[in-house]
């Protein structure tokens, strides 16, 4: 029998694994989204995948996303040749600059143990950074380039991974909430959404923010991820300023091919508002003149947030709950959902079509969180 695969949420986490599902051969797909493919954390996102200049040691996260980095060079061609849209993928590199005394020395002690472990990173002086890029401070000392943290439009991401679905005949239902999950006998056999009961023999919340809003019987999915408000802002130059993505100890700047530049972002626990805010947009605005003077000369072309799911530990909970067959999880990814989209996809993929479990399985499962074996009626 043809399984059919059934995916809560249609931000890049269940588009990608909507993609990946399909081309290992399931044709029966239906993605359920409470409002518009995209439209929530994957839209807010400033598409930077730089887990060497976030990282200060390493670990099975940083490897992971240093593996899921990896897939964007093919991943960005795939969808070009599938779908003609160009996710604008820029491999210019990463840049984190230097201005103070505790600046310096965290940049000192990433160079060190990311070039002892083999990565590639390089440290520059102030010279070389104001050659690199000539419109950042005078004021900054050092600085360490990473050539392989890139940039892709996230919003371009989300579109051509919807493209990819529709094209695919990946049944897409936007504008619909999913209540609960149907079960039978202590499996997932579906949801109820909108008043439909939609079957399937996997569903996978892939919910962001919104997975424990899902009711599991009489009760919420009993994993507590938090929405995190992250505002940010974009200025809008005639012609491109910087080359690279510029991180600062404050925030970081991304830079857009239609001169668009992004500067984020705030960490708020304000639960689902995703109001923005003028107090955000000073100290936004603040820590970008601080990076590049010359953009306190430009008007604020645009202010939005976005909520981010994270969990308990702050790590992606990617796997299946004890007790409970018919489920997958695919969620917490936090601040890192778009970088972590292609290998996330992968493992999901690997496992309820293929029964490969990864080998992050026991790293990322929800059985960490000793969530236990979990009963309920229909």
């Amino acid at each position: 029998m043809e399984k059919e695969v059934l995916i809560i949420g249609g931000g890049v986490i269940g588009l990608s694994i909507g993609r990946e599902v399909r081309k290992r051969g399931v044709k029966r797909i239906n993605i359920i989204e409470a409002g518009e493919c995209g439209g929530e954390a994957s839209w807010a996102a400033a598409g930077m995948l730089g887990p060497q200049a976030e990282a200060d040691e390493a670990g099975a996260f940083f490897e992971f996303c240093i593996e899921s980095r990896g897939l964007y060079p093919s991943l960005a061609n795939e969808l070009l040749d599938e779908t003609g849209t160009d996710v604008e993928l820029d491999r210019a590199g990463t840049l984190y600059l230097a201005f103070s005394d505790d600046d310096v020395r965290i940049l000192r002690q990433r160079f060190q143990w990311q070039n002892e472990a083999g990565l590639a990173v390089e440290h520059l002086d102030a010279s070389e950074v104001r050659r690199a890029e000539p419109f950042v401070s005078p004021d900054v000392r050092e600085a360490l380039y990473f050539p392989n943290d890139w940039q892709v439009d996230n919003r371009k991401l989300c579109t051509a991974l919807r493209q990819y679905c529709e094209i695919n005949g990946i049944e897409i239902t936007e504008r619909t909430r999913v209540d609960r999950l149907i079960t039978d006998q202590g499996r997932i056999t579906g949801v109820r959404a909108g008043g439909v009961s939609y079957m399937a023999d996997q569903v996978i919340i892939a919910a962001g923010a919104w997975t424990t809003q899902i009711l599991f019987g009489e009760k919420r999915i009993p994993l507590k991820v938090v929405p995190v408000r992250g505002q940010m802002l974009a200025f809008h130059t005639a012609k491109r300023l910087f080359e690279r993505v510029i991180y600062s100890s404050g925030g970081y700047i991304v830079p857009r091919r239609d001169g668009r530049i992004l500067a984020g972002s705030t960490t708020e626990e304000a639960g689902f508002d995703r109001e923005t805010t003028d107090s955000a947009a000073a100290a936004l605005f603040e820590m970008a003149c601080v990076i590049a003077p010359s953009l306190g000369n430009l008007e604020i072309a645009d202010h939005w947030a976005g909520l981010r799911p994270r969990s308990p530990d702050g790590f992606p909970v990617i796997g299946r709950i004890e007790g409970i067959d018919g489920l997958y999880l695919a969620t917490g990814h936090y601040r890192n959902g778009i970088l972590l989209a292609p290998a996330t996809a992968q493992i999901v993929a690997a496992d309820i079509v293929e029964g490969k479990p990864s080998g992050y399985a026991a790293v990322f499962s929800p059985d960490r969180f000793h969530l236990g074996a979990i009963r309920t009626g229909n």
